[in-house]
């Protein structure tokens, strides 16, 4: 196991490499200039020429890569165009704000969609399964963006049941778990987790269904086995798999939730993705998307990890 580690870690080093130059290239080729945020219309020459040297945009491309990765690597990801902060430091607020939100989308759309696959893989074309796999396939379909607003209206707007934006009182992101920072949470987890939940029921469905036809449960019944019996070890053998999808699911809202975010007005990665594309913040933007990446290969090898130690028999060579 340890030298599967090593491996992966490895494996990741060229990943990450790809990613930094993907990232670097793509930010780069975008038109516009990304000092006109911060210079005035009037600036002159000399004084944009200062600019250019001091964000080193006067240097050449392989230059500008080469130096970013380098600082990147011992943790200075450099300063904020438009907020003159360091970026690392405007990244990894936000990296906690969305992770936070993510992780309870995934583990909502994780149950619900554990259950709705379970119920309708052991239902198999009943009104139940069709039901369950109407639901799903909704899931899926809904955009997100839409989904959203219809909450906001019907929750917010006309109830006033749950506040309509920002991660905290008056618009504060200083996280605390309590019910008036949780409140702010409810309305875009729900908003997030349709997609997992739609994704996982539709892949539990399929497993279960596959697994019960299975000789072993043919064999575990025959030997006069519970239901609540085979039913857990319909559980362990589907497992694996769902657990892959979830994680898969959690790293994809991770980047993915620039919409949502912007809906609601949750100080994530989204929302901050955002403002660095409209004020063509390349810092930041680089910086963010580096860490979304990172982010993104860690949690594969983790759930690889837990694969292995959930089923022994997926072999790790």
């Amino acid at each position: 196991m340890v030298s599967y580690l090593i491996r992966r870690l490895v494996y990741a080093l060229p990943i990450m490499v790809g990613v930094a130059l993907v990232c670097f290239a793509l930010v780069h080729l975008a038109p516009g200039d990304p000092l006109v945020s911060v210079l005035p219309p009037d600036a002159s020459a000399e004084l944009a020429a200062q600019m250019r040297t001091l964000y080193g945009f006067d240097r050449s491309y392989p230059e500008q890569f080469a130096v970013w990765l380098w600082r990147a690597v011992q943790g200075d990801l450099g300063t904020s165009i438009a907020t003159g902060r360091p970026v690392a430091a405007e990244v990894l607020r936000a990296v906690n704000n969305t992770l936070r939100l993510a992780a309870v989308a995934t583990l909502i759309g994780f149950i619900l969609g554990s259950l709705f696959g379970f119920v309708a893989g052991y239902f198999r074309n009943s009104w139940v399964d069709r039901l369950a796999s109407l639901l799903s396939v909704l899931g899926v379909s809904v955009p997100h963006y839409w989904l959203g607003m219809v909450l906001v209206i019907a929750l917010s707007a006309l109830t006033g049941w749950l506040p309509a934006s920002g991660a905290g009182p008056g618009g504060s992101d200083q996280w605390v778990w309590n019910w008036e920072h949780i409140s702010h949470m409810v309305l875009p987890a729900l908003t997030m987790s349709v997609i997992p939940m739609g994704i996982i029921a539709r892949t539990v469905r399929a497993l279960v269904a596959e697994i019960l036809e299975q000789e072993f449960i043919i064999g575990l019944r025959a030997k006069g086995l519970t239901q609540f019996g085979v039913f857990r070890h319909v559980v362990k053998n589907a497992a694996p798999t769902a657990l892959a999808v979830m994680g898969l699911q959690l790293g994809y809202l991770l980047g993915g939730s620039i919409l949502i975010e912007t809906v609601f007005s949750w100080p994530g990665t989204g929302f901050l993705l955002n403002s660095a594309i409209f004020q063509r913040d390349l810092p930041l933007l680089q910086g963010t998307i580096l860490v979304l990446a990172l982010f993104f290969v860690l949690l594969n090898l983790v759930v690889d990890v837990i694969q292995t130690l959930l089923d022994p028999r997926i072999a790790r060579n």
